[in-house]
């Protein structure tokens, strides 16, 4: 099952290139994500994308879309999600529909159903099936395919998932066999508030994602929010940076520090100090008692905040 040429983007042929096509497409990527993307497109491996949340995971997947030019397929994993949920399900209000249609008209003929097998052949005909992420990965080439937090999901699925991405195939009984001609690129990410199981782990490539040093983050912000000041986003940066070290329930992550300056600049900020800190700390805090525990620090001697500006 060799990844077709087709998929890589034209002229690439080194991880290099590959984090340099990232960049290009709204992505700042180090050379360690980027070799593992370009390994994952040329062996046609699943990505295993592991990290704490809002490192940007998710985001390779939409990325990877947007520079294959291909559709993303998402499957949002929770506890409790079975194969239905995830590969396909019938849509039993339009079979019944199509049930009371032929009575109707067995009636009106004034006959009988003398094919009992041919009108159950025809409750489950393609056209009632309802395709869910998996089988539409599969049938759609060619296609990015993003198993999101895996780790919500029970024990039972990682098996079931495991069996659909080593053959990429499927067998729906009243149909068939669903084969993928071409294999979409999988990307599997995991928040690691369990861990999964090693069969997984192994079928796919795996890469742990960091928070990103103070310069790349810099950086992301200044790609994603080129209207903050250069200023502003330096001292947000090195704020949320100073933030992840306390003993927090939830550190920050590059998300929030996004979220972060934009509501600054909402704000018309053009720098960051110790009131304003205060009063906007919901864009980058989500839980009441981190915010209780960021207030008793003393804002005004984190890395780049400055005091109070007397508002």
């Amino acid at each position: 099952m060799s990844q077709p040429a087709g998929l890589l983007p034209e002229g690439m042929t080194s991880p290099h290139d590959f984090v340099e096509a990232l960049e290009r497409h709204g992505y700042l990527a180090d050379l360690g994500l980027g070799t593992a993307c370009y390994l994952g497109l040329t062996l046609s491996r699943p990505l295993f994308l592991e990290g704490e949340p809002g490192v940007g995971k998710t985001e390779v997947a939409k990325t990877l879309a947007r520079l294959l030019q291909a559709p993303l397929i998402r499957m949002q994993c929770y506890e409790g999600i079975d194969v239905s949920q995830a590969l396909y399900d019938w849509d039993f209000p339009r079979q019944l529909l199509h049930l009371r249609s032929i009575e109707t008209v067995a009636g009106i003929g004034g006959g009988k159903w003398t094919d009992v097998d041919s009108v159950e052949g025809e409750l489950y005909d393609r056209r009632f099936l309802i395709p869910r992420p998996l089988l539409q990965a599969l049938e759609t080439t060619p296609s990015v395919l993003l198993v999101d937090e895996v780790d919500r999901a029970d024990d039972e699925f990682e098996a079931f998932l495991l069996e659909v991405l080593s053959d990429f195939t499927v067998s729906i009984p009243e149909i068939g066999t669903v084969h993928a001609d071409t294999p979409p690129v999988v990307v599997v990410t995991s928040n690691r508030t369990r861990e999964v199981h090693d069969a997984l782990k192994r079928r796919c490539l795996y890469h742990w994602l960091d928070h990103p040093s103070f310069d790349r983050e810099v950086a992301i912000v200044r790609m994603r929010l080129p209207h903050a000041s250069e200023r502003l986003t330096e001292q947000v940066t090195a704020a949320v940076q100073a933030l992840r070290e306390a003993d927090l329930v939830k550190p920050p992550g590059v998300a929030e520090t996004l979220d972060w300056t934009q509501a600054l600049v909402a704000l018309g900020a053009e720098e960051l100090d110790a009131e304003l800190m205060a009063l906007t700390l919901g864009s980058v805090l989500k839980y009441h008692e981190d915010q209780e525990r960021a207030r008793t620090l003393d804002f005004a001697t984190l890395p780049g905040v400055q005091p109070a500006a007397g508002r």
